[in-house]
């Protein structure tokens, strides 16, 4: 028998029935009315008999966990000490937590696994937490130059002397419901299972091979929440809402790169989460890992050379053309499965939705959720180089207040240079 730090040669596949899912794997049955009949999820573990998800926790850093056991930095089949882990709030559990329509691509126990599925644990399943819940302070120069202006005030509660904002951090990873999410697109599952087993490079051949394990967690990033106020709020239709549920743009939110509206819109988003609290409220950030509408950065920036080098230059006319040239297809973000977090969290109603996006706002509203009123980005805060951006996607359906740009004048709104 091979000890710890020598690993044996011989590799047991996953992809019939006996390797994995067997004998003292628990049953999850999704959707159940509580943690007990539900199940938990049980992924990363030297005991394949246990397992009952394809994939692994902790989605794309899975990989860098493998090469930490390659390594030798990490032991192989580590557990993890869940003491003084637990979330610093109190989410849930909520009705949507058991309704299988609501929520499909998350784990809506995920962040409680050491109460709710302290049984297991103690009978040596390896349960992990897929969402943890924190307190933090973020400090943005723009919530300084807000002070300054004096359009927001520092309260002590919210806003800070210090000008940082006291805010409540979720981290969420996927945990996803197969037949759900096939239904969700409305596709077959097994389409849905080839589909992920194919584009993977069969990364995962028990998508196609074991339909008796219906829950996957797939090799992709999250969403981090930013809750502004209290989170018990976020339930409580009587509580105005503030929110903004925001796709990763790493060029623009970290960097301020200024050939789209996304840290602008993000930071515009936070003031008014702010502001929202203040007034008695309670404000929501939802920012996703969907960088470059889920096409990646390398699809991204391609498309910026495309867009600069046309002939007549970058066109709002053209916008779109561009990315569907490279990609294949315009948007890879599908904002199905985006209401989720918002259903995790008890939401019922958004009174103040910052968002211009047309499938967003459609998506949230299709899941059941009640929109009131929805808020553009102010014009004044649109860098000159990313009007392209903005009027294109007027055009094509975003909410806006002024008037819809025709097809001339979208031939007319020319960005700068290649960056």
């Amino acid at each position: 028998m091979a000890s710890e730090s020598v690993p044996s040669k011989h590799i047991r596949l996953t992809s019939h029935p006996g390797q994995q899912g067997s004998g003292g794997a628990p049953a999850i049955v999704w959707g159940a009315p509580s943690a007990a009949e539900r199940g938990p999820v049980v992924g990363t573990t030297t005991n394949r008999s246990q397992r009952n998800v394809i994939g692994s926790h902790s989605g794309s850093y899975g990989v860098y966990r493998a090469l930490a056991v390659a390594a030798g930095s990490l032991v192989k089949g580590h557990r993890a000490d869940l003491t003084d882990t637990a979330p610093t709030d109190l989410i849930g559990p909520h009705p949507q937590w058991c309704d299988a329509e609501k929520i499909v691509s998350i784990d809506p126990w995920g962040a409680s696994v050491q109460n709710v599925f302290a049984d297991f644990l103690a009978q040596g399943y390896d349960v992990r937490p897929t969402i943890a819940v924190t307190k933090a302070h973020i400090h943005l120069p723009e919530i300084k130059q807000a002070l300054a202006f004096q359009r927001l005030q520092v309260d002590g509660r919210i806003l800070l002397e210090d000008s940082s904002a006291a805010v409540t951090k979720i981290a969420v990873e996927p945990v996803w419901w197969l037949p759900g999410v096939a239904k969700r697109f409305k596709v077959d599952e097994g389409s849905l299972r080839r589909a992920l087993f194919e584009e993977t490079g069969g990364m995962y051949p028990e998508l196609v091979t074991r339909s008796d394990l219906e829950i996957f967690l797939p090799p992709i990033g999250g969403q981090t929440l930013y809750i502004f106020g209290n989170p018990r709020d976020l339930a409580d239709p009587a509580v105005t809402l503030t929110a903004r549920v925001h796709d990763e743009c790493n060029g623009s939110d970290v960097f301020g790169s200024d050939i789209c509206t996304c840290r602008p819109y993000l930071t515009h988003a936070i003031e008014e989460c702010i502001r929202g609290a203040q007034d008695g409220g309670v404000g929501l950030i939802s920012y996703s890992r969907k960088e470059g509408r889920a096409l990646g950065e390398v699809t991204k920036f391609l498309v910026y050379n495309a867009r600069k080098r046309q002939l007549g230059g970058d066109s709002a006319d053209k916008y779109f053309l561009r990315t569907e040239c490279v990609a294949g297809v315009q948007d890879m973000r599908f904002q199905e499965l985006m209401p989720d977090v918002l259903h995790w969290l008890g939401i019922r109603k958004i009174h103040r939705l910052v968002s211009m996006s047309n499938d967003k706002y459609d998506a949230i509203t299709g899941s059941g959720i009640e929109v009131g009123t929805r808020v553009k980005i102010p014009d004044e805060l649109v860098p000159a180089d990313a009007k392209v951006e903005i009027e294109a996607k007027i055009a094509a359906g975003y909410f806006t207040d002024g008037a819809v740009p025709t097809g001339a004048d979208l031939a007319s709104t020319k960005g700068r240079g290649l960056e």
